[in-house]
């Protein structure tokens, strides 16, 4: 039992080693290429180019919690106070970033060439 249990250890981080390396590969490819249809439109404040980023950040981020803090094993009210309490603290800190982000843009506008 002991073999089994190992190798299917090693089956799935094979599997979340993949999973991640693709996603990484997408921020790759588009911080790369810069498509103008995603980076020089914009909704709420910042391009579509930035939210992908932010929401494959979160994606990844939950997805190594879930894998290797071993979240899917827990109980459902312990995961989703896990879970909740970092997407609300993300989800400020985002806020605040593009907040204070256009803030000192739009007022080091005038004296700094971008």
């Amino acid at each position: 039992m002991g073999s089994h249990s190992h190798e299917s250890s090693k089956k799935r981080i094979w599997i979340v080693l993949a999973i991640l390396t693709v996603i990484t590969a997408v921020e790759v490819v588009l911080g790369i290429y810069k498509p103008p249809v995603l980076f020089l439109s914009g909704f709420l404040g910042t391009s579509y180019l930035n939210w992908i980023f932010i929401i494959l950040t979160i994606v990844k981020a939950y997805y190594i919690a879930w894998a290797f803090m071993h979240l899917e094993g827990e109980k459902t009210w312990f995961r989703r106070s896990i879970v909740w309490t970092a997407v609300f603290l993300i989800c400020y800190l985002v806020t605040l970033v593009l907040i204070e982000g256009g803030y000192l843009y739009d007022t080091l506008a005038p004296l700094v060439k971008w």
